[in-house]
C-alpha cells in the first residue's frame, strides 16, 4: 500500500492544487459554483484534477521527450483558440467548442498514455460518439435556444462526463495489474536467485566430505563420487522445477544419507521413516536445508550415541516433516548459516500463509518440524 502511494503521490498533489485553486477563484469571485448541481461538479473538479496531476506524474517523461512538450503546447494553443472562439461567439454551449474541449482533452490523455488509449480506442468511440451525437442533435435540432434549456435543465449533463470515471478507474486497474505483476516477477527472479545458492551450500559441505575420503585413500571415495553425481543432477534438474514428487525427493534424501553414512566410523543411528503417498508433489529441495543442519550441527559434534531420527508423513491437508538430532551442549556453533534464512524465504514465496516452520530446541536436543500444505 505504501509503494502503491508513493507511485501515485501526484496524484494528491493534484487534487491539493485544484482544491486550493477552487477555493481562491471562489473567494475573490472569480468562480461561482452552483449549489444544485453537486453531480456536474463532482466530474468537472475531476478533469481539472487529472488535467493537474498527469502532467506531474509524467512530469520526468515530459521532461525527456522535446517532441512529446512541443505536442503538449499544440494543445494548450488549441484549448487558448478553443475559449477565444467561445468568448467571441458568445453562444451557450457552443458546439464547436464542445468539440475542440473534447479534442484537447483526448489529446492530453492519449500525449500521458498512449498505450492505454490505443488499446482502448474502440471502447472511447463507443462512448463518446453516441454522446456527442446526442449533444449536437440537441443543441442545434431540438427546437430554439429556450427549448434547449428547458432540455438541458430536466437532462443532467453530466452524462457527458460518466465515461471519464469509468476510463480512470479502468487505468488505475492497469496500473494495480502492472504491479501485481511486477511484484510476481520480482518474487520468481528472487527465487530463482535462492535456489541457485542451494548449490553451492550443500556441495560445498559435500565436496569437503569427498575431500576426507580421498586423503585417506578409501575404497569408498568412487561410490561417494557416483552419489554425489546423482544428487547433483537431481539438483540442477530437478531443482529448476516447481514441483516434484514425494518419491523423487525421498530417494534424494536417501541418498544423502548413505553419502554421510559411507564416511562416518562412528556409530551413528540414522532412522528415516516415510508413510506418505509418493505421488504427492511439492517444491524440491526444501527437506535438504533441515537435514544437512540435523547432520553438520548434531552428529559431527557428537562423538559418541549419536542420532537422526526423521519423519516424513502426511496429516490432513498438510506434507509433514520432521526432524530430531542430539548435539554437545558444550560445543556452541555461532554461525547459523544461510540455509535456514534461504528456506524460510523459500517457504514464504512458494507457499506464503499455507506453511509451518518450527524448531524446538532443549538442552541437548533439537527438533525441527517443517508443514506444507499438500497437492495432488
Amino acid at each position: 500500500m505504501v509503494d502503491f502511494l508513493k507511485k501515485y503521490k501526484a496524484f494528491g498533489f493534484g487534487f491539493i492544487i485544484v482544491l486550493l485553486a477552487i477555493i481562491l477563484m471562489q473567494y475573490y469571485k472569480i468562480l461561482l459554483i452552483p449549489e444544485d448541481a453537486p453531480v456536474e461538479i463532482f466530474f468537472v473538479f475531476t478533469f481539472w484534477w487529472l488535467l493537474i496531476s498527469i502532467p506531474i506524474y509524467k512530469f520526468s517523461y515530459l521532461k525527456k521527450k522535446r517532441k512529446t512538450i512541443y505536442k503538449f503546447l499544440i494543445l494548450i494553443i488549441l484549448f487558448i483558440i478553443t475559449l477565444i472562439i467561445d468568448s467571441n461567439m458568445k453562444m451557450p454551449d457552443n458546439p464547436i467548442t464542445f468539440l475542440f474541449l473534447m479534442a484537447f482533452w483526448i489529446g492530453i490523455v492519449y500525449l500521458l498514455v498512449p498505450a492505454f488509449v490505443l488499446k482502448y480506442w474502440k471502447l472511447i468511440v463507443l462512448f463518446y460518439i453516441p454522446l456527442v451525437s446526442y449533444f449536437i442533435y440537441l443543441r442545434l435540432f431540438s427546437g430554439d435556444l429556450e427549448a434547449y434549456l428547458r432540455i438541458k435543465k430536466e437532462i443532467p449533463f453530466a452524462i457527458f462526463f460518466i465515461p471519464i470515471p469509468i476510463f480512470f478507474g479502468l487505468w488505475f486497474y492497469e496500473q494495480w495489474k502492472w504491479l501485481k505483476n511486477l511484484k510476481a516477477e520480482k518474487s520468481q527472479a528472487e527465487l530463482s536467485l535462492l535456489r541457485t545458492q542451494i548449490n553451492p551450500h550443500f556441495f560445498f559441505n559435500t565436496l569437503n566430505n569427498l575431500y576426507a575420503l580421498t586423503v585417506t585413500n578409501s575404497k569408498q571415495a568412487p561410490e561417494v563420487i557416483l552419489k554425489l553425481s546423482d544428487m547433483m543432477r537431481y539438483t540442477i534438474y530437478e531443482g529448476e522445477k516447481e514441483s516434484v514428487t514425494i518419491k523423487d525427493e525421498i530417494e534424494y534424501l536417501k541418498n544423502y544419507i548413505e553419502l554421510h553414512k559411507i564416511r562416518y566410523r562412528k556409530l551413528v543411528e540414522i532412522t528415516f521413516n516415510h508413510t506418505i503417498n509418493n505421488e504427492l508433489t511439492i517444491a524440491p529441495l526444501l527437506f535438504i536445508i533441515l537435514l544437512e543442519n540435523a547432520f553438520k550441527h548434531g552428529i559431527e559434534t557428537l562423538t559418541e550415541n549419536a542420532y537422526i531420527h526423521i519423519n516424513l508423513y502426511e496429516v490432513n491437508d498438510y506434507i509433514c516433516f520432521i526432524v530430531e538430532n542430539n548435539f554437545d551442549s558444550k560445543e556452541i556453533n555461532k554461525s547459523t548459516g544461510i540455509g535456514l534464512k534461504n528456506l524460510e524465504r523459500r517457504l514464504s514465496l512458494l507457499y506464503k500463509e499455507q506453511h509451518n516452520l518450527s524448531i524446538n530446541k532443549t538442552e541437548n536436543t533439537y527438533k525441527t518440524i517443517l508443514k506444507v500444505k499438500k497437492h495432488a
